[in-house]
């Protein structure tokens, strides 16, 4: 069961990713790749990873995917779909090709990594995923989270100085 739901959700991905560099419309292009977003949540969900399924959603299918639709739309991109180069559409297939085989290839010979670190799975289990990305975050990894946070709040203003059209 779980097989044939990961091969659904797998057939839904790798179409709804091809309809996102297809698509002639970049409004539907974008619809395509919050298919494709929510489609990785699953997988996340499948690998018992719950916390992760829900940034996914959070901050890709929704805030990141707001910014982009309204970024195609401040800007009224307008579609040329007479223009196609059969130069640019052969190589870009030759390298698509190329990267499947390769993809294939490296998960063929490859062979599952096993769960490295200080926590195992009892452990993730009775703590709580949400507890322990935190602990770590707030610990570990707090200097890098301010950075970026900082990094964050100076692009924020940086793009509201560019918005400005005077000062």
């Amino acid at each position: 069961m779980e097989t044939l739901f990961f091969a659904i959700i797998t057939l839904v991905a790798v179409i709804s990713a091809i309809l996102v560099i297809t698509c002639k419309n970049p409004i539907n292009s974008a619809l395509s790749l919050i298919l494709t977003f929510f489609c990785l949540a699953t997988y996340y969900v499948m690998l018992d990873a719950p916390f992760m399924a829900v940034v996914q959603v959070m901050v890709y299918a929704g805030a990141i995917m707001v910014l982009i639709v309204f970024t195609i739309m401040l800007l009224n991109i307008r579609v040329d779909a007479t223009k196609k180069h059969s130069h640019q559409v052969i190589l870009g297939s030759i390298i698509g090709i190329f990267t499947l085989i390769n993809t294939v290839y490296l998960l063929l010979k490859s062979r599952a990594a096993l769960p490295t670190g200080p926590y195992s799975n009892e452990i993730i289990r009775q703590v709580g995923h949400t507890e322990l990305i935190g602990r770590e975050m707030f610990t570990t990894f707090l200097l890098p989270f301010e950075i970026t946070s900082i990094l964050l709040l100076v692009a924020i203003v940086g793009a509201v100085i560019l918005a400005k059209k005077k000062l």
